[in-house]
């Protein structure tokens, strides 16, 4: 989507970190924007900071974990704006620990929650013939097991995956697709903890000196240093309007994907000479 003045965006996990920028941007370029997130009083925050510049933006609080509360978030952005052109599935959340209760939680959230804004939206877009985009935000861990055997990765291997089987279903549309796989950044996801509802029990407490927690802690020294969010929505912005699939943030990691594909490639390599 080339023109995007005057068009509307929806974009969750929006008070804050990338979805903010994202908002951000997106303002500037003209766009009406709905900013939807579960932190009530950060969102209120975030609004008026766009308000400054950006008089049509408005905010819903809105789970991306629950079907029926996108759904009211999307009616909300309906009545207050009309159409909806950019979706930016934006929400995340990292941690838990391993028990199934996080499992369900970060997947529930980064997982279904991009799922429940292809459903709820799509049809919309599709219907009012104007065109569109949808970004789905995944993560330089959906290409790579660096981060080892836990939810948060895979729930970014399963968005990459949603998101390169959506592009391939929309391609003769005019409808793009593009998914976002940032590395470190410098946002609150990891403290998400302080979003986590009552449903999926109290977030668990890491050992410091264990194995999970000092890679806890090494995630969030990188956070602190990582890109600056505007950055990343400045690239996602450019994705949009140029209809690429694909934003890799940080091309210094391409070490770490070219690894795992060479491990694919090698057995492929044996199979085939078996």
């Amino acid at each position: 989507m080339r023109e995007l003045a005057g068009k509307t965006a929806f974009v969750t996990g929006a008070a804050s970190g990338i979805g903010l920028a994202l908002s951000r941007v997106l303002a500037q370029a003209g766009m009406k924007v709905m900013l939807a997130d579960i932190e009530v009083q950060a969102l209120a925050v975030a609004v008026e900071s766009l308000r400054e510049f950006a008089p049509n933006v408005r905010s819903v609080v809105c789970d991306v974990s629950d079907a029926a509360s996108v759904e009211r978030a999307a009616q909300a952005a309906y009545a207050a704006f009309g159409k909806v052109h950019v979706v930016c599935n934006n929400a995340g959340v990292a941690g838990g620990g391993g028990s199934l209760e996080s499992w369900r939680w970060v997947l529930d959230v980064n997982l279904m929650g991009v799922l429940h804004g292809i459903h709820t939206f799509l049809p919309h877009i599709q219907a009012h013939g104007e065109g569109g985009h949808i970004v789905n935000t995944a993560s330089m861990a959906g290409l790579q097991s660096n981060l080892g055997f836990n939810s948060y990765a895979t729930s970014k291997y399963a968005v990459v995956a949603m998101s390169e089987g959506l592009a391939k279903q929309l391609a003769a549309s005019n409808i793009g697709v593009t998914v976002l796989c940032p590395g470190y950044v410098r946002t609150e996801i990891g403290n998400s903890g302080r979003n986590r509802p009552q449903r999926y029990g109290p977030s668990p407490a890491l050992d410091p000196a264990s194995p999970g927690g000092k890679l806890v802690a090494e995630i969030a020294r990188q956070l602190q240093s990582g890109l600056d969010p505007a950055e990343v929505a400045a690239q996602t912005l450019a994705a949009i309007r140029a209809n690429e699939l694909y934003v890799f943030t940080h091309p210094e990691m391409r070490d770490e994907v070219e690894e795992r594909f060479a491990a694919i490639v090698a057995a492929l390599d044996k199979a085939q000479a078996r």
